[in-house]
């Protein structure tokens, strides 16, 4: 993993929803279960936007499913995705794993919340659920990638893996808006990068020319975007990711 944080996050609400929600249709038809403790390679939904080749002017926004953990296109083998989870915005435009899709494979990551771990006393850890004040969720600045399986037929839908990565970014300082850089900055020193509804549609824009300007905006944003999320103590068994259901997110008090 490039960044060792958001490791795990919750992505519970139906398709029919997401689609609603970001004004996206399907290409083709998927089935996508509610996950209160997606990990890495699971299948995870993003939002991304196409210009389709029918001629007409105007991107398409589609929802589409892909592993969570970027595969490069030049990679030999889909198991380096494990260890891409996440992007350094720092370094996201000169990194060879992630700078084409910087600039033309961009995309949204939607989520409830995420968790965070705190170290405790010797090997003790404490996870967190961090979520907005809401009920609408979250959204990452992702990006995407097609991988070929080398031994497919090309003509074949199942030739081509799709996969996502989270952009994360320093976790800004305390402000006297608000506690919750304070809190998060004790989990851990960076965050994946959230956006507004505004921010993702410049984001996703596939015409849009300055992958470097959309990073600014985006970075810009997040003091607005996460002023109100919440951070709370959750029951360990998130630690396992055979564990699933809205249990993991019920506070519970902390060890420490």
């Amino acid at each position: 993993m490039l960044d060792p944080m958001c490791g795990r996050y919750v992505m519970a609400r139906a398709v029919g929803d997401l689609l609603a929600q970001f004004d996206a249709e399907l290409e083709e038809e998927v089935s996508l279960p509610p996950s209160w403790n997606v990990a890495p390679t699971d299948a995870v939904p993003i939002v991304l936007e196409r210009v389709k080749n029918d001629g007409g002017p105007q991107p398409v926004r589609q929802l589409h499913v892909a592993r969570w953990g970027l595969v490069p296109s030049w990679a030999k083998d889909p198991g380096i995705g494990s260890r891409m989870i996440n992007a350094r915005s720092e370094t996201v435009l000169e990194k060879p794993a992630f700078r084409k899709a910087m600039k033309s494979r961009r995309c949204a990551v939607p989520a409830d919340g995420y968790y965070e771990w705190k170290q405790g006393p010797g090997k003790t850890k404490q996870p967190y659920y961090v979520h907005p004040g809401t009920d609408e969720g979250l959204v990452f600045a992702g990006l995407y990638e097609w991988w070929k399986v080398p031994t497919a037929n090309p003509e074949e839908p199942a030739a081509w893996l799709l996969t996502t990565s989270i952009l994360t970014a320093d976790t800004p300082p305390q402000g006297a808006e608000s506690t919750i850089f304070g809190k998060l900055t004790e989990l851990h020193d960076r965050v994946p990068l959230p956006m507004d509804a505004d921010t993702m549609a410049a984001w996703l824009d596939p015409a849009a020319e300055d992958p470097a300007d959309l990073l600014d905006l985006v970075k810009a944003g997040v003091t607005g975007v996460a002023a109100d999320w919440r951070v709370e103590s959750v029951g360990k068994d998130v630690g396992n990711v055979r564990n699933n259901g809205p249990q993991l997110i019920h506070p519970e008090e902390a060890l420490f």
